[in-house]
């Protein structure tokens, strides 16, 4: 994956993950917010419920205004105006709290009038949690009030949070999906380095072939056309070897370095205009020359128009082809026999190239271009290569914007058809 993408992969991902962590704060402080108002509300109607049933039994008058006040997160004063029955008031306090829904624990506490001090009424459990006691040893006082009880909920913050659970869960796994995230671009940073390495090591040691490689060839050269190999068909057999198996080398290690370059984003295509069927004809009169060489088989090029002409980079667009040939006469269990077909398909150029080999599963079609991927022959391992051949044909095909297809039954042979627009 490209240095670019993996930044841009890193900052979207970021943005993104972290929009979703405003989004989801923001709405658990909202929600939070609104169960607050309610539980306050609620609270409100309870205690004036219980100072309008209070002034009945004491048959008082209650204040006009200010008759509940909150005085803090937890706290409310209820003014009375007359003298308060703490037996009485925790019945009623119970009764309307669990009528109205308030299953929190809570404390209340009378004003005495006589010492001027809270006098602590009780502490009444509601709920069903299993939680440690806990209360104010010192209930707050207000000098402006004269009777008056205060009741305090030392629960309250965690009976909020405890409604709020869906919003905090989902909190929870919005974290867990930030550090999913941190970890798996850690991770993808460490493969990159890794692969970067790889590459870097594939690309010096193919480089450091080519030298030992042109080295052998014009010293098999030499000893080839030396006058006593000449005269010896030993030798020059053993020769030839050589130098086929150098070629082959070669071969081999350009794929590599085309490969690797084409990871790396550095392959440059020298995009030119030339009539495809003189290249095509060239190329099927090199392979032809190899089939020979063999002593068997043929590849033949039909649908011939002098006047097509195509813009892509030559040299790669030769090497698909050989390629491709190569692979038609590789896997093809008797005398191959291979037609390179070229045709118009619309305002295209269509080269179909059919062979007669051991075909292929329809189940490997989405492997097949893959790198390093060969289709299983089970325990035969006659045909040698790396699975470089494909995957480079699929990446020029997509540096160049051309369309490669296939279309083959196991038994019955192969056709590879590439589609390239025509040169107006």
């Amino acid at each position: 994956m490209p240095n670019h993408l993996i930044r841009r992969l890193a900052v979207l991902g970021a943005i993104s993950i972290i929009g979703i962590v405003l989004i989801q704060g923001f709405t658990l402080a909202s929600a939070y917010d609104i169960k607050d108002n309610e539980f306050d509300q609620t609270v409100r109607v309870a205690l004036y419920q219980v100072a309008e049933k209070l002034s009945i039994v004491n048959k008082s008058k209650l204040p006009k205004k200010d008759l509940v006040q909150r005085k803090s997160a937890n706290y409310y004063a209820v003014n009375i105006n007359d003298v308060i029955d703490a037996n009485i008031l925790e019945d009623f306090l119970i009764r309307e709290f669990e009528a109205r829904g308030v299953n929190t624990d809570f404390e209340y506490a009378v004003y005495d009038c006589q010492s001027q001090d809270m006098v602590y009424g009780n502490y009444c459990k509601l709920s069903d949690l299993e939680e440690t006691k806990q209360t104010q040893d010192v209930l707050p006082k207000f000098d402006h009030l004269i009777y008056y009880f205060v009741v305090g909920f030392p629960s309250r913050e965690s009976y909020l949070l405890s409604s709020l659970w869906q919003h905090i869960l989902y909190g929870l796994i919005t974290i867990l999906a930030l550090i999913f995230f941190i970890y798996s671009m850690w991770v993808i940073l460490q493969q990159k380095k890794l692969s970067e390495l790889q590459k870097d090591f594939i690309n010096n040691m193919t480089h450091e072939f080519k030298t030992p490689i042109s080295s052998i060839k014009i010293a098999a050269n030499v000893l080839k056309n030396d006058a006593a190999i000449l005269n010896n068909e030993r030798l020059q057999k053993y020769g030839q070897i050589i130098i086929d198996q150098n070629d082959r080398l070669n071969e081999q290690v350009e794929k590599v370095l085309n490969l690797a370059r084409l990871e790396q984003d550095s392959l440059k295509l020298n995009i030119q205009s030339f009539n495809v069927l003189e290249v095509l004809q060239t190329i099927v009169n090199s392979e032809n020359l190899k089939v020979k060489e063999q002593g068997k088989g043929a590849i033949a090029l039909s649908g011939l128009q002098d006047t097509w002409m195509i813009k892509a980079d030559k040299l790669h667009f030769s090497n698909v082809v050989h390629n491709m040939l190569d692979n038609a006469i590789k896997y093809c269990a008797d005398v191959p026999r291979v037609m390179v077909f070229t045709y118009k398909k619309g305002n295209d150029l269509a080269i179909d190239i059919k062979d007669n080999g051991i075909g292929i599963k329809k189940e490997h079609f989405e492997n097949l271009f893959k790198k390093f991927y060969r289709v299983p022959t089970g325990n035969v391992h006659d045909v040698k290569g790396f699975g470089l051949g494909l995957y480079y044909v699929l990446n020029i095909c997509k540096a160049h914007g051309w369309d490669i297809r296939v279309d083959s039954e196991l038994d019955a042979g192969s056709t590879f058809t590439i589609t390239i627009p025509l040169d107006a």
